[in-house]
């Protein structure tokens, strides 16, 4: 019940500044993530109210790909979560777990999942390929749909991330909230965050 209530909120995509102009100007829609390592599974990434972290990441992107990201770019939208799967929520949580416990962690335990996985590349670290959390969250979701339960609209969770703010802290620099838009529907407005020019 309480998955389905409706809520508004800002979100930021970090992309190439030429893939901004088109989804701002209405001739580019924006195109979902499909890996086997996307952590929310398939769908539209975008930073819940965080800008400054979607620009580092269009920079991460860059560094890695400077051809494909020769300008490192951000873009805002408003996002009707609809139907989200959110899991800062504990029943949402135990569902997760239900659904790896039935269904992925003897596929897992066999090898035919593999696990996540964090590389590094010189000094730095890469991002985190998630193919284990990938695989069940596809799995939540083909077993919604074969029960005949409407479809999630977005998937909402906290990802800790980076080094320690400070000795012995529970925070960490890059901590976020992530959303993974599932239905494009859901994105009723893109724009430019305040200051930024095409």
């Amino acid at each position: 019940m309480y998955s389905s209530s409706r809520q508004l909120i800002i979100g930021f995509h970090g992309c190439d500044k030429a893939v901004a102009r088109e989804l701002v100007n209405g001739r580019k829609q924006f195109r979902p993530s499909r890996n086997d390592y996307d952590w929310l599974g398939p769908g539209i990434y975008f930073w819940e109210n965080d800008h400054i972290r979607a620009l580092e990441y269009a920079r991460e992107l860059s560094a890695r790909n400077p051809e494909k990201y020769p300008d490192p770019f951000v873009v805002g939208v408003v996002v009707d979560l609809g139907r989200c799967f959110d899991l800062t929520c504990r029943a949402n949580i135990n569902a997760l777990n239900e659904v790896y416990n039935k269904c992925v962690r003897h596929l897992f335990e066999a090898g035919q999942i593999p696990s996540n996985k964090l590389y590094r590349e010189g000094e730095e670290d890469v991002p985190l390929l998630r193919y284990l959390d990938c695989a069940t969250i596809r799995a939540f979701h083909h077993l919604n749909e074969l029960s005949g339960q409407r479809p999630y609209d977005s998937v909402r969770a906290a990802f800790v991330e980076g080094e320690p703010l400070y000795s012995d802290a529970g925070f960490r620099e890059k901590n976020h909230i992530q959303i993974c838009v599932r239905n494009p529907l859901c994105i009723k407005g893109v724009f430019l965050p305040e200051g930024s020019t095409l």
